[in-house]
């Protein structure tokens, strides 16, 4: 199936056994929308539906069609409550609350006194901790072994543990829509490639925002009785020259690194301010199998979209060719933002040949065609 074509779209609910977790009962959506996110429970779902009562782990599906070929495609499985029902006659429709699979996670504290310990590996420890819960669970090969010891603090979860275990090793948690937990590198391949085409799936309206204004090029940093201060004096378009003016932060509890100077972690925290976001959001047709946390490559040169972005959110709509909002973004390199310095003030017209982009000198960036 071409998901970059239309096709008709309806969806459903499933109440999921917990034991076995396949689907027992199906109930019909009357509308609704699933939210992703690279953080905490990572996804959620608001589900409007017809009969449905108390708590049950459940599984949102889209079925598609199109041309003579179709799709059954999982967009959410987790945990639903329904805290309110409207009844209208003989049937009660029901706003359904739905949690991810993480949610026994979070839902359980951990021990005073427990950690993680080093020398283990923390793909196994992971695993461990997600055991609370009913989703399969597959821990991607060569796990990275910890290094240091991780102890719970007062109020630590499963999930708050898992967290700070998967930033120790630079690994990652995606959830598909079956439900399945999979632990994964927080780097990877890109899973998809948006090209206009032949994978012209995003709408024209792209917002764009790199914000590096606030961006420091001098970084106080105090350890107790220690200071230091780092200054930015290259010419490059960040720094005090690049800029014509000092903008500083500071950081008053440094945390130092083992071996770590003063001096040292000052310099380190300014290089670390001065990597700039790129962020787009727009609109686009469902992708199977692309969620938050993945690598897409853009190739939208219109929009100034060329290279590798990390998606950030997404919210899906349970209604027309599942339309999507997403967020990526990429990190710019100081020729990136040089660049898109050059570029503030240009201005985009539309000409019967197609559409250019030029700056106000009046010289062609980028031409193509419409």
């Amino acid at each position: 199936m071409d998901w970059s074509k239309g096709y008709r779209a309806t969806y459903y609910m499933a109440i999921v056994d917990p034991l076995t977790w396949r689907d027992i009962e199906t109930i019909r959506i009357t509308g609704g929308s699933v939210k992703r996110e690279p953080s905490g429970l990572r996804e959620s779902a608001d589900v409007d539906c017809m009969g449905f009562f108390g708590e049950h782990w459940v599984r949102v599906y889209l079925d598609a069609r199109q041309d003579g070929s179709d799709a059954h495609e999982p967009l959410f499985t987790g945990l639903a409550t329904t805290p309110t029902a409207d009844h209208k006659g003989t049937y009660a429709e029901t706003a359904v609350e739905c949690y991810s699979v993480l949610k026994p996670c979070d839902d359980i504290l951990l021990e005073r006194g427990w950690y993680a310990p080093a020398g283990r590996s923390g793909g196994e420890v992971v695993a461990e901790l997600l055991s609370v819960t009913p989703a399969p669970v597959e821990v991607a090969e060569n796990a990275p072994t910890l290094t240091n010891y991780i102890i719970a603090e007062d109020g630590e979860t499963n999930l708050s543990m898992i967290d700070r275990i998967l930033t120790a090793m630079n690994w990652r948690i995606r959830i598909t829509g079956a439900g399945t937990i999979q632990v994964v590198p927080a780097d990877g391949e890109a899973v998809v490639v948006f090209n206009p085409l032949y994978n012209d799936v995003i709408e024209p309206e792209i917002n764009i925002e790199a914000d590096w204004f606030s961006s420091p090029n001098v970084f106080m940093a105090i350890c107790d009785d220690l200071m230091a201060i780092a200054k930015d004096e290259s010419d490059g378009p960040l720094s005090i020259s690049g800029r014509g003016r000092e903008i500083w932060q500071a950081e008053t509890s440094a945390d130092l690194t083992d071996g770590e100077s003063i001096g040292e972690y000052a310099r380190r925290m300014l290089k670390e301010a001065q990597t700039i976001a790129k962020t787009a959001s727009y609109q686009r047709r469902y992708v199977p199998d692309l969620l938050p946390g993945d690598m897409v490559d853009m190739q939208i040169s219109s929009a100034g979209l060329i290279g590798m972005y990390r998606v950030e959110s997404q919210s899906i709509t349970l209604g027309y060719n599942a339309r999507t909002s997403e967020t990526v973004s990429a990190y710019l390199d100081a020729t990136e933002v040089a660049e898109v310095e050059r570029r503030i003030d240009l201005l985009r017209l539309t000409t019967n040949d197609g559409i250019c982009f030029i700056d106000t000198a009046g010289n062609e960036l980028i031409a193509f065609q419409a």
